[in-house]
């Protein structure tokens, strides 16, 4: 597991909230409220109360809300999904769907939380239905080299895929193979992507501050970053960090702080260097 996360909002009935998600990771997502829209690599989708699947995501998706909302979920780390339910998720880079089609009853994840519970009710829920699923099956941990390569894209997303071969003790071709099977796709994109993450992080301002000068410096000058956060997010650095996103800047915060924990950074509860 990455990181368990519960987002609850109070708004007016015919009130639209548009946004959007970029995550690097598959997650799974129990929406309790709202009436939710998304636009994925297979078409839009719309949703009420639902357990979805979201595989990792290779550019920013367009989601939308109306009225209040609630939503909590579970973020599954590289190669988590194929050690538990066999699933590569490649097969489901930008795409959502209902966890019925990924061997997950949605009816039965539903059952599991008590919309009457607390936020703290829910998320030990969500992690008693994993534990119980690790138990069942005895899982293993996910590939060393797949965890090693996620903590080097966060550490120096700028490394090349020959070092980054090197750092984890094997031939470029077997880490092209294994980070293509856990994370769903080439070694060079998730780099890229780690990259263009930090750099949203900085400009939403929820990146540590004294890292600021060094996400910058990752970009060649200007334009290579103006082309290739706008390829991924849709829209210029200037015009992002001008947007409101709150659901966009709440992922992105998780993110950072788990890329922080990662790195031994940031200690679990610890203040964060954003705050």
């Amino acid at each position: 597991m990455g990181r368990l996360y519960v987002t609850k909002v109070t708004a007016p009935e015919d009130y639209q909230l548009s946004c959007g998600l970029f995550n690097d990771t598959a997650c799974l997502r129990i929406q309790l409220a709202g009436d939710w829209r998304a636009v994925t690599a297979t078409g839009p989708e719309h949703f009420g109360k639902a357990a979805l699947f979201f595989g990792p995501q290779s550019r920013r998706m367009p989601v939308s809300v109306t009225g209040s909302f609630t939503s909590l979920g579970l973020i599954l780390r590289p190669g988590a999904c194929l050690t538990l339910q066999g699933l590569h998720v490649r097969e489901f880079v930008d795409r959502l769907v209902v966890t019925d089609a990924v061997k997950s009853p949605s009816a039965k994840i539903l059952s599991n939380i008590d919309p009457d519970g607390s936020p703290e009710d829910w998320l030990q829920a969500l992690e008693n239905m994993v534990r119980r699923r690790i138990d069942q099956i005895d899982a293993r941990h996910p590939d060393p080299v797949t965890s090693r390569f996620e903590e080097l894209a966060f550490s120096n997303p700028n490394i090349t895929v020959a070092q980054a071969a090197r750092d984890c003790g094997v031939e470029r071709r077997k880490l092209e193979r294994m980070i293509n099977r856990d994370f769903g796709m080439s070694p060079k994109q998730v780099l890229r992507r780690a990259r263009a993450l930090d750099m949203a992080s900085h400009l939403r301002g929820v990146a540590d501050r004294n890292e600021g000068d060094e996400i910058a410096l990752r970009y060649y000058d200007e334009s290579h970053l103006i082309h290739e956060f706008t390829e991924l997010f849709g829209m210029s650095p200037r015009q992002f960090q001008s947007t409101p996103q709150p659901i966009l800047t709440l992922a992105l915060e998780s993110r950072q702080a788990r890329r922080l924990e990662a790195l031994k950074r940031l200690q679990p509860g610890q203040d964060r260097p954003w705050a």
